[in-house]
């Protein structure tokens, strides 16, 4: 029995697609959702530029649409499947190997990027099943992304070094200047992606654990940890983020820094949220001056966190009012409203260590939670602020001067340099 034959039997969606002999030296697999999508050649000739590495490598594209999806989506999707057709006919060599799916008519309620993702990452799962390889890596790219020459070699090196690496988020940069778009566009795209990097250190500076970035165009699992988590979600946006935080709790989870995914800026509908969707209300709204999380509100979480061991066997009488009224009243406020002891309670009754108990406690209290903090106190106690505001203050508790800098821009290149050094 191969290692994801259960998996397969019980949450694969649909038959193989692809028949085409698995070769025993594959490695990688990239897979691209594709949906109304006009620029996915772009995409694929970034990673045809790619050094080759030691592995064999497989992309797959799935060129998807719901029941209800309109005749000029269709007709893009048609000639989508017709250009990529035939430029993967002068596109393959013995390690890297492109190959297109089309799945039609998915179910109005299920029908999004979730579950395209699902679908080629499955088949991918169904790939490395053939050679019972469950240590194959699966990627996930965007059709509207591309990346530097050394993506495929560089996401090769960081699981060969951590051969139980579970998963590793890859460094991206969205373009901030160029002739393909409006200036309005790369203002728009250089305050969002500032607002990516200042929620994630903002968290890890918190203490969470559990911080990194969950852009859906830049990340790469282990297939077993892929199975293990129960797969793909379907979700018609934010499926990135929830698939991850199944994935980066099971720890072993790396940063790769030393390549770069480039995702495109563009303004998109087609999703609730999101990039597209976050630079298309930038532009309609003739947004100058972003409104994110107040930075106060990830510094009174920090007194939370930096006292977690402190929450290690209290019962409730200690909890209420010993522990509780150390804290700032909005994590105060929230705690009780979510009856969070009840969750602490259950952990401490099946801990014996300190260091399980830090491990539940941040399953407990995931990013999901953090972000449920975040709006209650956002509600309840505080403003948001202008997103230039808020990265300065973080930089300056990370000990970084931004005397002089006002610009989104400016800022964000000090959050990419900061990230990539640290």
């Amino acid at each position: 029995m191969a290692f994801a034959d259960k998996y397969l039997k019980k949450q694969r969606m649909y038959p193989e697609y692809i028949t085409t002999p698995v070769d025993e030296n594959l490695n990688m697999i990239v897979t691209i959702p594709c949906y109304d999508e006009p620029d996915l050649i772009p995409s694929l000739e970034a990673l045809w530029s790619c050094d080759r590495p030691n592995g064999v490598v497989e992309v797959i594209v799935i060129v998807n649409s719901g029941e209800q999806t309109e005749q000029e989506a269709l007709d893009q999707n048609a000639k989508t499947i017709a250009d990529a057709t035939a430029w993967m006919e002068t596109h393959q060599d013995e390690k890297l190997k492109f190959f297109l799916i089309h799945q039609p008519k998915l179910k109005r309620k299920f029908a999004g990027v979730g579950f395209a993702r699902k679908i080629a990452m499955d088949e991918a799962v169904a790939r490395f099943n053939q050679i019972d390889k469950a240590n194959g890596i699966i990627t996930g790219f965007d059709a509207d992304s591309t990346c530097d020459a050394n993506y495929l070699v560089e996401i090769e090196k960081l699981f060969k070094k951590y051969p139980k690496a579970n998963g590793a988020n890859i460094f991206y940069e969205h373009p901030l200047e160029g002739e393909e778009f409006d200036q309005q566009i790369y203002d728009a795209i250089a305050q969002y992606e500032l607002y990516l990097r200042y929620y994630m250190l903002a968290m890890r500076y918190a203490g969470h654990p559990h911080a990194y970035h969950t852009v859906g165009s830049s990340f790469a699992v282990s297939a077993s940890a892929y199975i293990k988590q129960g797969g793909m979600n379907r979700r018609q946006a934010g499926e990135d983020f929830y698939f991850l935080q199944k994935i980066i709790p099971l720890g072993k989870f790396y940063e790769i820094k030393t390549t770069r995914v480039i995702p495109s800026p563009r303004v998109s509908d087609r999703v609730p949220f999101g990039t597209g969707k976050a630079v298309s209300t930038f532009v309609d709204e003739e947004i100058i001056d972003y409104q994110t999380y107040n930075y106060s509100a990830f510094k009174e979480l920090k007194v939370f966190f930096d006292k977690v061991d402190d929450f290690f066997g209290v019962d409730y009488e200690t909890y209420l009012n010993d522990l509780l009224v150390q804290l700032p009243g909005s994590v105060r406020s929230y705690l009780k409203e979510d009856n969070f002891f009840e969750a602490l309670d259950e952990i401490n009754k099946n801990c014996a260590s300190i260091d399980t108990f830090r491990k539940k406690f941040f399953g407990a209290f995931n990013a999901f939670k953090v972000l449920k903090y975040l709006n209650n106190v956002h509600e309840q106690f505080i403003d948001e602020e202008s997103i230039v505001v808020c990265a300065k203050q973080l930089l300056t508790d990370l000990g970084i001067n931004t005397k002089g800098i006002y610009s989104a821009k400016e800022l964000l290149d000090i959050y990419r340099t900061y990230e990539k050094e640290n």
